[in-house]
Protein backbone atom coordinates (compact mmCIF):
# COMPACT_ATOMS: atom_id res chain seq x y z
CA UNK A 1 0.00 0.00 0.00
CA UNK A 2 1.06 3.58 -0.69
CA UNK A 3 0.26 4.42 2.59
CA UNK A 4 0.65 2.51 6.00
CA UNK A 5 0.39 3.99 8.98
CA UNK A 6 -0.92 2.03 11.74
CA UNK A 7 1.21 3.31 14.77
CA UNK A 8 3.42 6.49 16.14
CA UNK A 9 6.41 3.97 17.07
CA UNK A 10 6.61 1.52 14.16
CA UNK A 11 9.60 1.55 12.37
CA UNK A 12 9.78 4.64 9.87
CA UNK A 13 10.50 3.83 6.22
CA UNK A 14 8.60 6.68 4.23
CA UNK A 15 8.43 10.49 5.34
CA UNK A 16 7.41 13.67 3.55
CA UNK A 17 8.95 17.04 4.60
CA UNK A 18 9.13 20.32 2.90
CA UNK A 19 12.56 22.35 3.02
CA UNK A 20 11.61 25.61 4.31
CA UNK A 21 11.87 28.56 1.22
CA UNK A 22 11.55 32.14 0.33
CA UNK A 23 7.87 32.17 2.32
CA UNK A 24 10.18 32.73 5.68
CA UNK A 25 11.87 36.03 3.68
CA UNK A 26 8.23 37.26 3.01
CA UNK A 27 7.65 37.02 7.15
CA UNK A 28 7.88 40.54 8.36
CA UNK A 29 7.16 42.02 11.77
CA UNK A 30 3.61 43.60 10.77
CA UNK A 31 2.74 40.23 9.12
CA UNK A 32 4.36 37.61 11.02
CA UNK A 33 1.28 37.72 13.97
CA UNK A 34 -1.11 37.37 11.05
CA UNK A 35 0.71 34.42 9.84
CA UNK A 36 0.84 32.58 13.19
CA UNK A 37 4.73 33.55 13.65
CA UNK A 38 5.87 34.88 17.22
CA UNK A 39 9.43 35.87 15.72
CA UNK A 40 11.20 35.97 11.99
CA UNK A 41 13.24 32.63 11.40
CA UNK A 42 16.45 33.33 9.78
CA UNK A 43 16.38 31.37 6.43
CA UNK A 44 19.66 29.92 5.70
CA UNK A 45 20.07 28.83 9.05
CA UNK A 46 16.35 27.20 8.88
CA UNK A 47 17.57 25.57 5.91
CA UNK A 48 20.40 24.02 7.41
CA UNK A 49 18.72 22.58 10.51
CA UNK A 50 16.03 21.32 8.06
CA UNK A 51 18.37 19.62 6.23
CA UNK A 52 20.23 17.91 9.17
CA UNK A 53 17.02 16.76 9.90
CA UNK A 54 16.79 15.00 6.50
CA UNK A 55 20.31 13.51 6.75
CA UNK A 56 19.75 12.17 10.36
CA UNK A 57 16.45 10.55 9.14
CA UNK A 58 18.48 9.07 6.01
CA UNK A 59 21.00 7.84 8.05
CA UNK A 60 18.27 6.04 10.38
CA UNK A 61 17.41 3.87 6.90
CA UNK A 62 14.25 6.52 6.23
CA UNK A 63 13.85 7.26 2.43
CA UNK A 64 12.92 11.56 2.41
CA UNK A 65 10.27 13.02 0.22
CA UNK A 66 9.49 16.07 0.13
CA UNK A 67 6.33 18.42 -0.48
CA UNK A 68 7.47 20.43 -3.22
CA UNK A 69 8.20 17.73 -5.56
CA UNK A 70 5.09 15.45 -4.79
CA UNK A 71 3.19 18.27 -5.81
CA UNK A 72 5.28 18.85 -9.27
CA UNK A 73 5.17 15.35 -9.93
CA UNK A 74 1.24 15.44 -10.06
CA UNK A 75 0.54 18.45 -11.71
CA UNK A 76 3.20 16.70 -14.62
CA UNK A 77 0.19 13.63 -15.08
CA UNK A 78 -2.12 15.69 -17.24
CA UNK A 79 -1.16 19.21 -18.96
CA UNK A 80 -4.77 20.62 -17.98
CA UNK A 81 -3.87 20.33 -14.30
CA UNK A 82 -1.74 23.27 -14.73
CA UNK A 83 -4.23 25.22 -15.30
CA UNK A 84 -6.25 24.13 -13.25
CA UNK A 85 -3.86 24.27 -10.30
CA UNK A 86 -3.22 27.79 -11.03
CA UNK A 87 -6.89 28.68 -11.00
CA UNK A 88 -7.95 27.22 -7.83
CA UNK A 89 -4.74 28.70 -6.33
CA UNK A 90 -5.65 31.86 -7.19
CA UNK A 91 -9.26 31.46 -6.28
CA UNK A 92 -8.15 30.72 -3.06
CA UNK A 93 -6.27 32.87 -1.92
CA UNK A 94 -8.65 35.60 -1.06
CA UNK A 95 -10.18 38.77 -2.59
CA UNK A 96 -7.29 40.60 -3.27
CA UNK A 97 -6.28 37.95 -5.39
CA UNK A 98 -9.19 37.00 -6.86
CA UNK A 99 -9.19 40.92 -8.22
CA UNK A 100 -6.23 40.50 -10.07
CA UNK A 101 -7.03 36.98 -11.17
CA UNK A 102 -5.80 37.35 -14.73
CA UNK A 103 -2.70 39.09 -14.33
CA UNK A 104 -1.87 36.57 -11.94
CA UNK A 105 -2.86 33.51 -14.24
CA UNK A 106 -0.59 35.15 -16.61
CA UNK A 107 1.85 35.26 -14.51
CA UNK A 108 1.47 31.97 -12.86
CA UNK A 109 0.92 30.34 -16.78
CA UNK A 110 4.39 31.86 -17.58
CA UNK A 111 6.20 29.60 -14.87
CA UNK A 112 7.43 26.73 -17.43
CA UNK A 113 8.72 24.74 -14.63
CA UNK A 114 6.13 23.02 -12.54
CA UNK A 115 8.02 22.70 -9.25
CA UNK A 116 9.21 26.43 -9.57
CA UNK A 117 5.35 26.81 -10.11
CA UNK A 118 4.68 25.11 -6.99
CA UNK A 119 7.51 26.69 -4.90
CA UNK A 120 5.95 30.31 -6.21
CA UNK A 121 2.45 29.64 -4.96
CA UNK A 122 4.22 28.53 -1.26
CA UNK A 123 6.44 31.82 -1.57
CA UNK A 124 3.59 34.18 -1.97
CA UNK A 125 3.66 36.58 -4.87
CA UNK A 126 4.16 40.84 -4.34
CA UNK A 127 2.60 43.36 -6.30
CA UNK A 128 5.66 44.04 -7.68
CA UNK A 129 6.85 40.71 -9.38
CA UNK A 130 3.06 41.17 -11.12
CA UNK A 131 3.29 44.80 -12.08
CA UNK A 132 7.28 45.45 -11.51
CA UNK A 133 6.81 49.35 -13.07
CA UNK A 134 4.73 51.51 -11.55
CA UNK A 135 3.54 53.45 -14.58
CA UNK A 136 1.62 50.26 -15.60
CA UNK A 137 -0.44 50.47 -12.66
CA UNK A 138 -0.56 54.95 -11.40
CA UNK A 139 -3.53 54.40 -8.53
CA UNK A 140 -1.06 51.88 -7.07
CA UNK A 141 1.36 54.43 -6.09
CA UNK A 142 -1.08 54.92 -3.27
CA UNK A 143 0.09 51.46 -1.89
CA UNK A 144 3.05 49.66 -0.97
CA UNK A 145 4.38 47.83 -4.08
CA UNK A 146 5.20 45.39 -1.58
CA UNK A 147 1.83 44.07 -0.39
CA UNK A 148 0.86 40.61 -1.33
CA UNK A 149 -1.21 39.32 -4.05
CA UNK A 150 -1.16 35.77 -3.04
CA UNK A 151 0.73 35.80 0.54
CA UNK A 152 3.29 33.06 1.51
CA UNK A 153 2.85 30.25 3.33
CA UNK A 154 5.49 29.99 5.89
CA UNK A 155 3.60 27.43 8.21
CA UNK A 156 4.13 25.02 5.00
CA UNK A 157 7.08 22.66 6.83
CA UNK A 158 5.17 21.78 9.64
CA UNK A 159 3.81 18.59 7.07
CA UNK A 160 1.91 17.33 9.44
CA UNK A 161 -0.66 20.11 9.70
CA UNK A 162 -2.31 19.78 6.43
CA UNK A 163 -3.40 16.19 5.68
CA UNK A 164 -2.74 12.98 8.23
CA UNK A 165 -1.80 9.46 7.05
CA UNK A 166 -4.35 7.31 9.08
CA UNK A 167 -4.17 3.34 8.18
CA UNK A 168 -3.86 2.81 4.41
CA UNK A 169 -6.12 6.52 4.44
CA UNK A 170 -5.63 9.90 4.69
CA UNK A 171 -7.37 13.10 6.26
CA UNK A 172 -7.01 16.04 3.77
CA UNK A 173 -7.99 18.74 6.38
CA UNK A 174 -9.69 21.89 6.92
CA UNK A 175 -7.42 23.64 8.40
CA UNK A 176 -8.28 26.29 11.25
CA UNK A 177 -6.89 29.64 10.29
CA UNK A 178 -7.35 31.64 7.15
CA UNK A 179 -3.35 32.06 7.00
CA UNK A 180 -2.87 28.13 6.37
CA UNK A 181 -6.18 27.03 4.83
CA UNK A 182 -4.53 27.38 1.20
CA UNK A 183 -2.11 24.50 2.32
CA UNK A 184 -3.94 21.56 1.77
CA UNK A 185 -4.32 22.62 -2.15
CA UNK A 186 -1.09 20.34 -2.27
CA UNK A 187 -2.17 16.96 -0.52
CA UNK A 188 -5.23 17.37 -2.44
CA UNK A 189 -3.65 16.80 -5.85
CA UNK A 190 -1.05 14.84 -4.81
CA UNK A 191 -3.53 12.15 -3.70
CA UNK A 192 -6.20 12.71 -6.59
CA UNK A 193 -3.31 12.82 -9.33
CA UNK A 194 -0.09 11.83 -8.60
CA UNK A 195 0.55 8.34 -10.27
CA UNK A 196 1.90 6.85 -6.63
CA UNK A 197 -0.87 7.62 -4.72
CA UNK A 198 -4.26 8.69 -7.16
CA UNK A 199 -7.19 5.98 -6.61
CA UNK A 200 -5.20 3.93 -4.54
CA UNK A 201 -5.37 6.22 -1.14
CA UNK A 202 -8.93 6.53 0.47
CA UNK A 203 -9.96 9.94 1.57
CA UNK A 204 -11.82 10.11 5.08
CA UNK A 205 -12.04 14.16 4.97
CA UNK A 206 -11.61 16.91 2.70
CA UNK A 207 -10.76 21.07 3.00
CA UNK A 208 -14.47 21.41 1.71
CA UNK A 209 -15.90 19.99 4.70
CA UNK A 210 -16.91 22.57 7.22
CA UNK A 211 -15.30 21.93 10.14
CA UNK A 212 -11.53 22.34 10.92
CA UNK A 213 -9.18 19.59 12.26
CA UNK A 214 -5.66 19.68 11.37
CA UNK A 215 -2.71 16.77 11.80
CA UNK A 216 -0.97 17.49 14.50
CA UNK A 217 -4.24 16.85 16.59
CA UNK A 218 -4.10 13.24 14.78
CA UNK A 219 -2.15 10.18 16.29
CA UNK A 220 -1.79 6.60 15.58
CA UNK A 221 -2.05 5.15 18.49
CA UNK A 222 -2.78 1.25 17.56
CA UNK A 223 -4.31 -0.43 14.24
CA UNK A 224 -7.32 -0.19 16.20
CA UNK A 225 -6.91 2.76 17.84
CA UNK A 226 -6.73 6.41 16.59
CA UNK A 227 -6.28 9.58 19.09
CA UNK A 228 -7.63 12.80 18.19
CA UNK A 229 -7.35 16.33 19.99
CA UNK A 230 -10.19 18.43 20.11
CA UNK A 231 -7.96 21.91 20.52
CA UNK A 232 -7.43 25.48 19.51
CA UNK A 233 -7.63 23.89 15.57
CA UNK A 234 -9.20 20.57 16.03
CA UNK A 235 -13.59 21.33 16.10
CA UNK A 236 -15.12 18.21 18.03
CA UNK A 237 -17.84 18.57 14.63
CA UNK A 238 -15.20 17.24 12.66
CA UNK A 239 -14.39 14.30 15.29
CA UNK A 240 -17.62 13.12 14.81
CA UNK A 241 -17.33 13.23 11.46
CA UNK A 242 -13.80 11.28 10.73
CA UNK A 243 -14.73 8.87 12.97
CA UNK A 244 -17.98 8.58 10.95
CA UNK A 245 -15.97 7.74 7.45
CA UNK A 246 -13.16 5.51 9.40
CA UNK A 247 -15.88 3.08 10.68
CA UNK A 248 -17.69 3.40 7.46
CA UNK A 249 -14.75 2.07 5.67
CA UNK A 250 -15.03 -1.49 5.76
CA UNK A 251 -10.94 -2.28 5.16
CA UNK A 252 -10.18 0.11 7.72
CA UNK A 253 -9.07 -1.54 11.38
CA UNK A 254 -9.80 1.35 13.86
CA UNK A 255 -12.48 0.38 15.67
CA UNK A 256 -12.00 2.86 18.45
CA UNK A 257 -11.50 6.77 18.33
CA UNK A 258 -10.38 8.70 21.85
CA UNK A 259 -11.04 12.37 21.29
CA UNK A 260 -8.65 14.28 24.07
CA UNK A 261 -9.48 17.61 24.70
CA UNK A 262 -7.14 19.47 25.66
CA UNK A 263 -6.98 23.44 26.59
CA UNK A 264 -7.26 25.77 23.99
CA UNK A 265 -4.78 28.07 23.62
CA UNK A 266 -1.65 28.68 21.45
CA UNK A 267 0.97 27.02 23.94
CA UNK A 268 -1.15 24.04 23.20
CA UNK A 269 -2.15 24.51 19.74
CA UNK A 270 -2.20 20.50 18.72
CA UNK A 271 -2.39 17.50 20.42
CA UNK A 272 1.32 16.64 19.44
CA UNK A 273 2.57 19.98 21.24
CA UNK A 274 1.65 18.35 24.55
CA UNK A 275 1.72 14.52 24.19
CA UNK A 276 3.67 12.15 22.04
CA UNK A 277 4.48 8.04 22.00
CA UNK A 278 8.02 7.03 22.09
CA UNK A 279 7.80 3.44 22.63
CA UNK A 280 5.30 0.49 22.69
CA UNK A 281 4.22 1.85 26.98
CA UNK A 282 6.17 5.35 27.40
CA UNK A 283 4.85 8.51 26.64
CA UNK A 284 6.24 12.15 26.72
CA UNK A 285 3.47 14.83 28.09
CA UNK A 286 2.74 17.88 29.48
CA UNK A 287 2.10 17.94 33.04
CA UNK A 288 0.23 21.03 32.56
CA UNK A 289 -2.40 19.53 30.84
CA UNK A 290 -3.12 16.39 33.29
CA UNK A 291 -5.38 18.11 35.60
CA UNK A 292 -8.29 19.42 32.67
CA UNK A 293 -7.87 16.82 30.55
CA UNK A 294 -11.21 14.71 29.15
CA UNK A 295 -11.09 12.01 27.15
CA UNK A 296 -13.91 10.60 24.77
CA UNK A 297 -14.71 7.28 23.18
CA UNK A 298 -16.14 6.97 20.13
CA UNK A 299 -16.80 3.48 18.89
CA UNK A 300 -19.63 2.31 15.87
CA UNK A 301 -17.66 0.59 13.36
CA UNK A 302 -20.24 -1.15 10.90
CA UNK A 303 -23.38 0.90 12.52
CA UNK A 304 -25.10 3.36 12.13
CA UNK A 305 -24.54 6.09 14.79
CA UNK A 306 -21.78 7.15 16.37
CA UNK A 307 -21.45 5.91 20.33
CA UNK A 308 -19.26 8.58 22.52
CA UNK A 309 -18.72 8.54 26.58
CA UNK A 310 -16.55 10.05 28.61
CA UNK A 311 -13.67 7.88 30.01
CA UNK A 312 -12.88 8.99 33.68
CA UNK A 313 -9.48 7.89 34.70
CA UNK A 314 -6.09 8.94 35.10
CA UNK A 315 -4.12 9.45 31.85
CA UNK A 316 -1.96 6.32 31.82
CA UNK A 317 -4.11 4.20 33.19
CA UNK A 318 -6.54 5.16 30.33
CA UNK A 319 -3.78 4.43 28.04
CA UNK A 320 -2.52 0.92 29.24
CA UNK A 321 -6.30 -0.30 29.00
CA UNK A 322 -6.43 0.77 25.62
CA UNK A 323 -3.81 -0.31 24.48
CA UNK A 324 -3.79 -3.57 26.48
CA UNK A 325 -0.28 -3.57 28.61
CA UNK A 326 -0.14 -4.10 32.07
CA UNK A 327 1.11 -0.30 32.43
CA UNK A 328 2.51 2.76 30.71
CA UNK A 329 4.96 4.78 31.66
CA UNK A 330 4.28 9.18 31.25
CA UNK A 331 7.48 11.07 31.03
CA UNK A 332 6.70 14.22 31.99
CA UNK A 333 8.05 17.59 29.93
CA UNK A 334 10.71 19.21 31.88
CA UNK A 335 10.27 17.18 34.65
CA UNK A 336 8.93 18.31 38.06
CA UNK A 337 9.71 21.89 37.71
CA UNK A 338 6.89 23.61 36.50
CA UNK A 339 9.45 26.48 34.71
CA UNK A 340 11.54 23.71 32.82
CA UNK A 341 8.18 22.67 31.81
CA UNK A 342 6.41 25.55 30.48
CA UNK A 343 9.78 26.33 28.52
CA UNK A 344 10.29 23.06 27.02
CA UNK A 345 6.81 22.55 26.28
CA UNK A 346 6.60 25.75 24.25
CA UNK A 347 10.17 24.86 22.61
CA UNK A 348 8.49 21.62 21.44
CA UNK A 349 9.89 19.34 23.78
CA UNK A 350 6.96 17.02 23.79
CA UNK A 351 6.91 17.19 20.15
CA UNK A 352 9.05 14.02 19.42
CA UNK A 353 9.29 12.12 16.12
CA UNK A 354 9.67 8.65 16.71
CA UNK A 355 11.50 6.55 14.27
CA UNK A 356 11.82 2.80 15.88
CA UNK A 357 10.11 1.73 19.10
CA UNK A 358 12.52 3.81 21.27
CA UNK A 359 14.29 6.12 19.12
CA UNK A 360 13.57 9.24 18.80
CA UNK A 361 14.24 12.62 16.81
CA UNK A 362 14.42 16.10 19.03
CA UNK A 363 15.65 19.03 19.60
CA UNK A 364 18.58 19.16 21.62
CA UNK A 365 17.64 22.66 22.97
CA UNK A 366 15.00 21.04 25.36
CA UNK A 367 17.83 19.06 27.35
CA UNK A 368 15.68 18.57 30.44
CA UNK A 369 12.97 16.23 28.58
CA UNK A 370 15.65 14.85 26.62
CA UNK A 371 17.84 13.64 29.75
CA UNK A 372 14.28 12.48 31.27
CA UNK A 373 14.12 10.10 27.73
CA UNK A 374 17.42 9.09 27.96
CA UNK A 375 17.21 7.80 31.42
CA UNK A 376 13.78 6.28 30.60
CA UNK A 377 15.76 4.17 28.25
CA UNK A 378 14.52 5.99 25.05
CA UNK A 379 17.46 6.30 22.81
CA UNK A 380 17.61 10.14 21.74
CA UNK A 381 18.58 11.77 18.62
CA UNK A 382 19.29 15.28 18.90
CA UNK A 383 19.91 18.15 16.74
CA UNK A 384 19.91 22.46 16.47
CA UNK A 385 16.30 23.44 15.97
CA UNK A 386 16.87 26.82 16.93
CA UNK A 387 15.48 28.72 13.57
CA UNK A 388 13.10 26.08 12.99
CA UNK A 389 11.76 26.46 16.54
CA UNK A 390 10.37 30.19 16.09
CA UNK A 391 7.69 29.05 13.88
CA UNK A 392 6.05 26.97 17.36
CA UNK A 393 6.48 23.21 16.17
CA UNK A 394 9.10 20.14 16.39
CA UNK A 395 10.18 17.18 14.82
CA UNK A 396 6.65 15.42 14.73
CA UNK A 397 4.91 19.03 13.41
CA UNK A 398 7.82 18.90 10.48
CA UNK A 399 7.24 15.42 8.79
CA UNK A 400 4.42 13.06 7.63
CA UNK A 401 5.25 9.35 7.68
CA UNK A 402 3.67 7.72 4.83
CA UNK A 403 4.92 4.22 5.72
CA UNK A 404 5.85 3.03 9.24
CA UNK A 405 6.40 -1.05 9.25
CA UNK A 406 4.06 -3.31 11.75
CA UNK A 407 5.10 -3.74 14.82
Amino acid sequence: MPICVKSEIGPLKKIMLQRPGRELEHLSPNTMGHLLFDDIPYLHGAQAEHDRFAQLLREQGVEVLYLEDLAAEALAVDAELKEQFIRETISRAGFTAQGYSDALYEYLSAIGDLKNLVLTTMEGILFSDVFPRKEEHPLELAQSSTRFLIPPMPNLYFTRDPFSCIGNGVCVCHMHTEARNRETIYGKYIFNYHPDYAGQVKQYYSNDEYFSIEGGDILNLAPNLLGVGVSQRTQPEAVMKLAERIFADETSEIDTVLAFNIPQTRAFMHLDTVFTQVDRAKFTVHPGILETLRVFELTGKGQKNVRVREVTMPLDQLLAKYLGMDHVQLIRCGGDSQIAAEREQWNDGANTLCIAPGTVVVYDRNYVTNRLLEDSGVKVLKFNGSELSRGRGGPRCMSMPFQRLPL
